[in-house]
Formats: structure tokens, C-alpha cells, sequence
């Protein structure tokens, strides 16, 4: 076990094809985990160990392993590029203390690299970036680390240069130590150390300056000495180049190409060097949950209570097992643990430590230690695992809500069965599949992120459940909203069993600005010298609007709407709080149609990649398909990037059509943008 100071939990991030699972191979390979480098176009890796993903070539859930580097040990998690499985990154993201972005050298910033590094910000991750890809025609180490400043807003230090560009691409300039590395390429080889070419010098003595000035902006030590020309030493430029990475001020960019073998040991140093240990990181904060203004500190140490997130859940042979950090304290098998959420409390069975789909049995876990768990029946991801003598409330992992659906059914009555249970695992796994009945139909209907996802989903249920179920073809996920302002009022009378029941309710509803969510509010005014109404009486009308509000007049989830309580009465005798209740959900129900209702769509950002001689059919056909195009931009060479807006009911079956249109040598990216009026 290593010291915890001695360890890092890291995860790779990327777009989609950037070459994330490549250098997660390289990475076990060189550190001795693995004996084969596997490729991700043979499906031979480690990492991308479900047959979906082999047979696909892309990662499709995080995979977690440990190995060890120079003494330290390292936590990886592998993390999907594709943006169907974006809450795989955010969940990873949320419990490492450090990521590795990879940059591909000819595409550079693409959209699925904004959102994972936009999603590092948000918690504040600590980041190296690794230029990917270098050997490829059009590769541009100096394009990447200025897309890098211009469209992540990101503050890039290249402690590497390049040696050579695109196939005479064989080695590095190490800006710190001011020595070459040379790559042969031979797996087995690691880096020569030479003297930094003549040719190359001056350009690396420039960068040099330029990496010391950009450290010398967080650190004083090293801006006295830069003002005043003396030497720097490179522990003393190391210390700060770590100093200033970990509190997540500049991001340190190194050079190569992983599937060449030519980068990825000073990648591994630079982990070791220069991203946090758990002990580096910040305690983490939550509240007491039996008193929620309470706040509540844990610190990275085993003499602390144990508390732990659990961001992943699993299903192995049909069994659940909860992925967790454990942030705090220590646990070991057969430990009584509370669930903060449910209050409950579960004792762990086993624990693990996990590499891809193996695992190894651990009898105790520490701080900092990312682990696999068995016997936690009822957590789900997000949720709190803690010492019961020492309760605290994490904060919870952010889901996305689903946009597209479909209907699924079974083959006969015994398959409905084993459809149900299978589905009930795949919520369990995953928070961004829902499923549910459609009153109407009776139908089971499953949403999820894209088309990709739900085809693996029923692809999985085949595999790992055998059910064989039908799919419907794939439909967008509606919302409804209100154009105008509009009122209405309604009184509600009934008798039952010999009660009385009776309520008037009035209320205002109007527009609210995209994105701002639902707002209720209360504007009665009892007249003066009039007893105000019972408080009850006013909650149960408000209860009565919120309850209408769920969803609008098709039957679609309501949003952006503001609604007012404008006025409440009720007769002596008769019971109020039904009654008003009753009636504020049809006054709701008639001022919304009063305001012009009207439904939104998911509008999506599309970025397609094409050779600029295919640019105007591409063009033609998102304007047919009544996309917005917002911009083209150019991007090596002859590449041209198209940025359009379009609902997401006319991209079903783009990636087909695109081939067509560019023989094949057009690629494209899809995310979610927002909800829209319904274009078209």
C-alpha cells in the first residue's frame, strides 16, 4: 500500500477519437501492468473490455484500474469521448483529483474537449494536456495550444517542444531539464536522453523563457529570480510548475503520439510531477444531514471518519457492485456503513480493487483509494457512504435529462418479465436512462442521450439479460411552455359523503426566459377588515398549481413558466383545502390556455468536419434539414468546420446521409444545446 502522499487518481479525458484509450493502454503497458499493448482498432485493449465497445471501437463506460510508476501508485479511469455518455466524464471528473486531456494534433479543440473541460472547471480539476497524434499529416503543436487559450479560455505552459513535424516526428525538447528525449518507437524502448539539437536551441531557449515567465505570474520566488536573470534550478521550476497546475492556474501541454509509442513515459512523469495527490486536494465539504445549514469538513486521512462517494453503480453476473471514492477515513470488509440518503444502514460485503473487468479482493480501503464494493443494495450514484457515528451529506452528482425515446416491448409475457428487471438494472447503472409506462398506450417507453445510447442499451439487454425485445423507432422527447401571459379562474363544488367540498381559485401564468426554469408565486391580498385565510388553505392552492404544473396541455413536462396565485376563497363548512386545491389546478389548467401555449424541441449543436470540395452539399443539406448555420471556420489546410443549429427530430439517420455526401471523409459531433420553439 502506498503512502497516500504517493498516490494520484487521474482520468483521461477527451473527444471522441482523440486517443484517449490508446494512451490508457500505453500507460499499462509501460508500467508493467500489461504485457501487450492492445489497440483500439483490433478491439484487443484492456480498457474498452464490453463487447459493444470492441466491436465498435469507441469507449462506451469509464473503466477503472491501478498500476504502479516510479513508487507511486495510480488510480486511472478511462472515460468515454462520445457525447451519449457525457455523465460517465462528469461522475469520473467529480471524484479524481487530477486529468489527463488528450488534444488530437490535427483536429486540436474539438466540441466534445469543451465539454469535458468546461466540466473540469465546474469542479475545479487540475490538468495536463497531451498533443496527441503528431506522426499525422496536418498535426500542429503550436494550432492546439492556441486553440487551447482561444476557445477553452485555458492559460496552456508547453513544457515540451516538438522534434519534427508529422512522420519525421521522433522526440521532445524537455523545457525543464533543457535535454532532448528521442523516441525510436520500439514499444519496449524508453526515451534516449541527448543533447537538444543546434537547429532547435534557439527556439527552445525562447519557450523556456516563455514557460518561466507564465509560472513566474503565481510565483514570487521564481518572478524575483526571472527579473533578476539568475538561475533557476529545476527543482525549484518543477515545484512551481506543480504548485500552479494543482491550484489550477496554468495547464502544462506535452507532445506525441501514443499509438507510436513516442511521448507517453515523460507523460507519465508529468502525472507523477505535477498533478495532486489526494492530500494535495483541498478537504472536501458537505453538511450535517440531520441539520443542513451545518457545514462539514473531511480531510484526506485515514484517522478521519470514513465517508465516501459512490459514482458508479454496475451490475457484474446480475449482482450490484458501487464504484466509490472513499474521501475520508478508512474502511474494511463487512463494515457497517450508513446510506445518507436513504438512512439506512448496509454492511459492505467485499471490497475491490478494480482493473477494467478484473477485480482483486482488498480486506481494507484508506483515503484517497478509489474501490468497488459488493453488498450495498440501495445506493445509487451520488449518494453518501459514511460511518454512521459520523454522518455527512456530499454534494450529489448532476444527471442530464434524457432528449430523444422509444418504445420497447418483449416478445411474449415471460420476456415483459425479464424486460422489466433488465431495465430496472440499466436505471440502476445509469442515471441518464429513464424508463417509464405511456398512460395512454401502455407502452414501456426508455429516453436516453442519443440514438447511440439507447441502441446499446437494448444491445446490453440482449447480451448480458437475453431479452430479446423490439425497439420503436427512436422519438424526440418534448417540452411545453407558454408564449404570453393569460389568467383563469375556477370554482370547484362537490358533495361526498355528506361533506361539503368547495374552493375558488384564481391564478396568472406568463412566459419566462429560456432556460430560467419554473417560478411560483403568491400575490393574494385579503381586503382590509376581512380574516385572512387560514395559511393551510393558501399552501393547498399553491399545492394544487404546482401539481398542474408538472406538465402542460399534451401532456409534455412544462417549463419557463411563471404562475401567480391571485386569489383564494371557500365557504364556511365545507372542506377548503380540497376544494382549493382542486380548483387552482383548473384555473392553472385554463389560464395556460389563455397564453398560448406551444412546444419546444431539443435543438442541437451540430460541428461537422469536411474537405472544403464537399463544404456546399453539407451546407445544402443541414439548410434542408432547417438548420441555422452560425459559422465555418477553417482548420488545417483544406478542412473546414460548419457549426450549425438543428432540431434534433431532423438529424435522425445524419451519419448515413453524411457519408454519402463527402464519400466518407466527413465527420460530425452532436450536443445538446437547449429546448427551442418548434422550428419548422
Amino acid at each position: 500500500m502506498a503512502k497516500i502522499d504517493m498516490v494520484r487518481n487521474i482520468g483521461v479525458v477527451a473527444h471522441i477519437d482523440a486517443g484517449k484509450t490508446t494512451v490508457s493502454e500505453r500507460f499499462l503497458f509501460h508500467s508493467g501492468k500489461i504485457h501487450k499493448a492492445g489497440e483500439v482498432h483490433d478491439g484487443e485493449t484492456q480498457m474498452d473490455w464490453m463487447e459493444q465497445e470492441r466491436e465498435r471501437g469507441i469507449t462506451i463506460t469509464a473503466a477503472a484500474t491501478t498500476f504502479e510508476w516510479k513508487k507511486h501508485e495510480i488510480h486511472l479511469i478511462d472515460t468515454p469521448g462520445h457525447v451519449d455518455f457525457t455523465i460517465e466524464v462528469e461522475r469520473s471528473l467529480r471524484v479524481l483529483d487530477g486529468a489527463v486531456v488528450v488534444f488530437c494534433g490535427v483536429a486540436a479543440v474539438q466540441p466534445q474537449s469543451e465539454t469535458v473541460w468546461h466540466q473540469a472547471d465546474k469542479f475545479k480539476v487540475p490538468r495536463l494536456a497531451f498533443v496527441n497524434k503528431l506522426d499525422r499529416v496536418g498535426a500542429s503543436f503550436d494550432h492546439v495550444v492556441s486553440e487551447m487559450r482561444e476557445r477553452l479560455g485555458a492559460n496552456p505552459v508547453p513544457v515540451q517542444l516538438p522534434i519534427g513535424v508529422e512522420d519525421a516526428f521522433c522526440g521532445v525538447v524537455d523545457l525543464v531539464t533543457m535535454k532532448a528525449l528521442m523516441f525510436s518507437g520500439e514499444v519496449q524502448q524508453a526515451p534516449e536522453i541527448e543533447e537538444i539539437p543546434a537547429d532547435l536551441l534557439e527556439a527552445a531557449v525562447a519557450a523556456r523563457d516563455r514557460m518561466i515567465a507564465a509560472v513566474a505570474d503565481f510565483d514570487d520566488g521564481i518572478a524575483e529570480k526571472y527579473l533578476e536573470a539568475k538561475e533557476i534550478s529545476e527543482a525549484e521550476l518543477m515545484a512551481a510548475l506543480r504548485k500552479a497546475t494543482i491550484a489550477v492556474k496554468i495547464v502544462p501541454v506535452l507532445a506525441g503520439t501514443a499509438l507510436r509509442n513516442k511521448g507517453i513515459h515523460p507523460l507519465l512523469d508529468a502525472v507523477v510531477a505535477f498533478l495532486p495527490s489526494p492530500i494535495d486536494v483541498p478537504p472536501v465539504t458537505g453538511v450535517d444531514p440531520r441539520n443542513t445549514s451545518e457545514k462539514l469538513q473531511r480531510a484526506p486521512k485515514n484517522s478521519e471518519p470514513m465517508a465516501a462517494l459512490a459514482f458508479k453503480i454496475a451490475m457484474d453476473e446480475g449482482r450490484k457492485v458501487v464504484f466509490m471514492r472513499l474521501v475520508s477515513g478508512t474502511v474494511e470488509a463487512g463494515a457497517e456503513v450508513l446510506n445518507v440518503r436513504t438512512g439506512r444502514k448496509e454492511k459492505i460485503a467485499r471490497l475491490f480493487r478494480i482493473h477494467a473487468d478484473k477485480r482483486e479482493r482488498l480486506e481494507k480501503a484508506v483515503a484517497g483509494e478509489i474501490v468497488a464494493v459488493a453488498g450495498l443494495k440501495e445506493a445509487t450514484t451520488g449518494d453518501t457512504i459514511c460511518d454512521p457515528k459520523a454522518p455527512i451529506l456530499l454534494e450529489r452528482i448532476d444527471t442530464y435529462e434524457p432528449v430523444i425515446s422509444q418504445a420497447i416491448e418483449a416478445d411474449s409475457s415471460a420476456a415483459k418479465e425479464r424486460l422489466d428487471f433488465a431495465l430496472a438494472k440499466m436505471c440502476d447503472e445509469d442515471p441518464t436512462f429513464r424508463v417509464k409506462e405511456d398512460a395512454d398506450t401502455g407502452q414501456t417507453l426508455i429516453s436516453g442521450m442519443g440514438e447511440l445510447h439507447l441502441e446499446i442499451i437494448v444491445d446490453r439487454m440482449r447480451r448480458e439479460y437475453g431479452v430479446q425485445a423490439k425497439a420503436g423507432k427512436p422519438q424526440v422527447v418534448y417540452r411545453e411552455t407558454v408564449l404570453g401571459e393569460g389568467e383563469g379562474s375556477a370554482v370547484f363544488e362537490r358533495e361526498l359523503k355528506e361533506q361539503a367540498i368547495y374552493g375558488e381559485s384564481r391564478c396568472r401564468v406568463s412566459a419566462r426566459p429560456r432556460g430560467s426554469g419554473m417560478a411560483f408565486g403568491n400575490e393574494v391580498v385579503t381586503p382590509p377588515g376581512v380574516l385572512p385565510l387560514p395559511e393551510v388553505v393558501v399552501t393547498a392552492a399553491m399545492q394544487g398549481l404546482r401539481d398542474a404544473a408538472s406538465s402542460g396541455p399534451d401532456g409534455y413536462p412544462l417549463e419557463d413558466v411563471a404562475v401567480t396565485l391571485l386569489g383564494v376563497a371557500t365557504r364556511e363548512g365545507a372542506n377548503a383545502e380540497i376544494g382549493v386545491r382542486a380548483a387552482s389546478s383548473e384555473a392553472f389548467r385554463r389560464a395556460v390556455a389563455a397564453a398560448h401555449p406551444t412546444r419546444l424541441e431539443p435543438i442541437m449543436a451540430v460541428e461537422v468536419t469536411v474537405d472544403e470540395e464537399f463544404m456546399g452539399a453539407i451546407i445544402g443539406d443541414l439548410q434542408q434539414r432547417r438548420g441555422q448555420v452560425q459559422d465555418v471556420a477553417s482548420r488545417g489546410g483544406t478542412k473546414r468546420v460548419v457549426s450549425a443549429r438543428v432540431a434534433l427530430r431532423n438529424m435522425f439517420g445524419y451519419s448515413t446521409r453524411l457519408r454519402s455526401l463527402s464519400e466518407g471523409r466527413a465527420t460530425f459531433s452532436m450536443l445538446f444545446h437547449a429546448y427551442d420553439s418548434l422550428q419548422g
